[in-house]
């Protein structure tokens, strides 16, 4: 018989963060209220939101290098604007409706299986370049060399099999929250069917990880935290945090468990009451910005669609006058 816990591991994972994260505030609640942040550090927050909507654009394009790597490029897909439009909608329960978003728009031109792969390799992407950032932290008692193992998965001999399975998995998940409009998988051509080595999305995806830090050390400048210690030690815990937030199944968006982690990591060098701050004023910056860049999609496709209704109606008196 298989064990299931009440909820799911989801939940019981979201439960343990959060609790954790509670139990963290509770005992700092004197040390946050003695914090206040200047009229410097609002400046230092204004960057690191414009740090984290930058990283953001370098997401999507990392995404459509990944999409063109797969020998999907041909097709004139709006993978940026897309990638932008659906980035907000990890944060719904379940997890998956950016997936399922994305999915319906790529599945008419790629076809189920390709646009599922196109979907699914970029976190498996990201995970590593965000793991290859650790060892710039130092040995950190062998932590660096087994966050530098990871990115053998991304060898075609490691990475095919592991993708297939996560088809088939993440395709049971989608189609919990809707099988409507989905076309069904083809499980005889399940893979991406490529070889080789991603080099290029990796590197794409590892500037998009250093801009995601960027956004995050600004918020670290904003309590005077960033003095005294090495900037590689920041940036090491900041990826191994923000990947166990993006691979562990838990509230959608790492909520909760990016922010344990953190604390987790960091608390042995620095108070933890301006690192609670910190990991707090970085989660209000990072959703800031997903809502201020889904909005500017959605105000640019507004502000197109009377330009596209005057060029079809162009175009069908052109038709008629011939």
């Amino acid at each position: 018989m298989k064990l299931q816990l009440p909820g799911g591991l989801r939940l019981w994972v979201t439960l343990a963060s959060f609790g954790f994260v509670g139990w963290a505030l509770s005992g700092h609640i004197a040390g946050l209220s003695d914090l206040s942040i200047s009229a410097r550090g609002w400046w230092w927050l204004l960057l690191g939101l414009a740090f984290s909507w930058m990283s953001l654009v370098v997401n999507a394009l990392a995404w459509r290098v990944l999409v063109d790597w797969l020998g999907h490029g041909r097709e004139s897909l709006a993978l940026v604007p897309l990638h932008l439009r659906t980035n907000l909608l990890k944060y719904l329960p379940g997890g998956v409706w950016h997936f399922v978003d994305r999915l319906r728009t790529l599945q008419p031109s790629l076809g189920a299986n390709r646009a599922l792969v196109s979907v699914l390799l970029e976190p498996l992407v990201m995970a590593v370049a965000a793991l290859l950032w650790v060892p710039f932290g130092g040995w950190q008692t062998g932590l660096a060399l087994l966050c530098v193992l990871p990115s053998v998965v991304l060898l075609p001999r490691f990475r095919e099999p592991l993708l297939k399975r996560l088809e088939r998995a993440k395709w049971k998940q989608i189609n919990r929250a809707d099988a409507d409009t989905l076309a069904p998988l083809d499980p005889n051509t399940l893979g991406s069917g490529r070889g080789g080595y991603p080099w290029w999305p990796l590197a794409m995806e590892m500037g998009f990880v250093l801009c995601r830090f960027a956004g995050f050390w600004c918020c670290v400048q904003t309590f005077g935290l960033g003095e005294g210690h090495p900037l590689g030690i920041w940036l090491a815990g900041f990826s191994l945090a923000w990947t166990v937030g993006l691979v562990v199944p838990a509230a959608p968006g790492g909520l909760g468990v990016f922010e344990a982690i953190l604390l987790l990591r960091l608390s042995g060098f620095v108070a933890e009451a301006p690192l609670l701050a910190v990991a707090l004023s970085y989660r209000l910056v990072v959703t800031l910005a997903d809502v201020l860049a889904a909005g500017a999609v959605f105000l640019d496709q507004r502000a197109s669609w009377p330009l596209i209704g005057a060029a079809r109606a162009e175009d069908a008196d052109a038709s008629a006058k011939r």
